[in-house]
């Protein structure tokens, strides 16, 4: 849906129609997905802020068997996000795809209620999850279709600046809750619950819909047959485009070596001697610096380049891994890594869709930043397992160090894969199904 101006083709700077004579800078589709977006995240991240200390501290879960379940949170999501994707390419209707996401996430929501054991609680996560990675290439491929190449970093910095409002509020209301209810667990479940329906709900009211969700090339074109649907060789036909391959690649390798928000908080807690108490604010140092540094991260991405920005953002993880390593107990320790861990994922969450986007056909573009974020997902649900696992058997400082280690030999990877290429004559592109003859 290009709401700044429905005439004007993909990659070109709208026409000076209104009176203004000037584009918005966003289209207001991203604006419309950011407000879903951030509601959404206050109630997932109230979840998220108390969960490692609820399974650990609560219900006595060891640190392997969280990074399984961790693991499980993010795998499954990532399973789910090559299906939401190429349903969504396939029925050409962006927004109810991630519709049917964001209302399984809140169906789950007030579940939560009712499960105090392991198993239901695993099984209740694993849906969410599941409502997560159907919403994600949709919602990604709105924002996409609506906005020019150039200004794709931008975009995405935009609605990753707002998504992380939600996260930076979502823990607050949980600390909040904990303190002044008697049930705290099952009262910030409750609220989030509540949270969660608000967001269906300016998703339905406020994202328009269309047919196909894109507009028409040009204002004048004759009226044409219907395109013909997305198949599944189509998607499989984008691994033949070599910078997209580029981009999964490294996305999966540095997402092995990604340790999960989780861990690091707890790890942080841990070497701090941090009161359980002020446990759900640690992600808030991580959002803030990440709703500060998004936009700016993004559209300095669009200018010196994404492959720089995107490469930058994991020296300042590595760093992070480093303080938590080596650096001595200062009172300053907890503001730098979560300064860091937020500059880190400015640095790389909305400039790798970014990145993606710019290299795949629009009728296939959700099924692209699906085949990305699922291998990336899947490689993150890996270093869960393995972390936990490492963290159980040797200790937080050799597994830390592991992956350090892994963290540092992948970027170097990752540097030389993602290159500049000589210039070369062009290949053939991917057929467009949404343009056969």
């Amino acid at each position: 849906m290009y709401l700044a101006d429905r005439s004007a083709p993909a990659g070109a700077k709208a026409a000076p129609d209104r009176g203004s004579g000037r584009a918005p800078a966003v289209a207001s589709t991203v604006l419309a997905l950011g407000t879903v977006s951030l509601i959404t995240d206050v109630s997932s991240e109230m979840v998220t802020a108390v969960l490692p200390l609820y399974l650990i501290a609560g219900l006595g879960l060891s640190p392997l068997g969280f990074g399984a379940l961790d693991g499980l949170y993010n795998g499954v999501s990532a399973l789910v996000q090559l299906t939401g994707g190429h349903l969504a390419d396939r029925v050409r209707n962006h927004k109810l795809v991630a519709g049917i996401g964001y209302g399984l996430s809140a169906l789950c929501k007030p579940l939560l209620l009712l499960a105090h054991t392991l198993g239901p609680i695993s099984v209740i996560l694993a849906l969410e999850r599941t409502g997560k990675g159907l919403r994600t290439a949709p919602r990604d491929a709105l924002i996409s279709l609506s906005t020019p190449d150039e200004l794709q970093g931008r975009a995405f910095g935009v609605h990753r600046a707002m998504d992380t409002t939600g996260a930076l509020l979502g823990p607050l209301a949980a600390f909040l809750i904990l303190g002044v209810a008697v049930d705290g667990y099952d009262a910030v479940f409750g609220v989030s619950a509540c949270v969660a329906v608000l967001g269906v709900v300016v998703l339905m009211l406020f994202v328009p819909s269309g047919a196909g969700d894109t507009p028409p090339r040009r204002a004048a074109a004759p009226a044409a047959a219907r395109p013909n649907p997305v198949r599944l060789r189509d998607a499989a036909g984008l691994l033949r485009l070599p910078r997209l391959r580029a981009l999964a690649l490294c996305a999966v390798l540095l997402g092995l070596t990604t340790v999960s928000d989780a861990f690091v908080y707890l790890l942080l807690q841990r070497r701090t001697g941090m009161d359980d108490q002020w446990f759900p604010l640690l992600p808030l140092g991580t959002a803030a610096v990440f709703l500060l540094l998004a936009v700016p991260a993004g559209a300095l991405a669009d200018r010196i380049g994404r492959r720089t920005v995107f490469l930058t953002g994991h020296a300042l993880l590595l760093a992070a891994y480093g303080l938590l390593l080596l650096a001595p107990d200062w009172p300053a320790l907890p503001y730098l890594v979560l300064a860091l861990h937020g500059m880190f994922y400015a640095a790389t969450d909305g400039v790798l869709p970014a990145a993606v986007a710019a290299t795949v056909p629009e009728s296939l573009r959700a099924t692209g930043l699906a085949l990305v974020g699922t291998g990336q997902a899947l490689a993150r649900f890996g270093c869960s397992l393995a972390f936990g696992g490492a963290w159980t058997l040797w200790g937080t400082g050799p597994a830390l160090a592991a992956a350090a280690a892994g963290l540092l030999c992948c970027a170097a990877v990752a540097g030389f894969v993602l290159r500049p290429a000589p210039p070369a004559p062009s290949e053939p592109p991917v057929p467009d199904p949404a343009r056969r003859p």
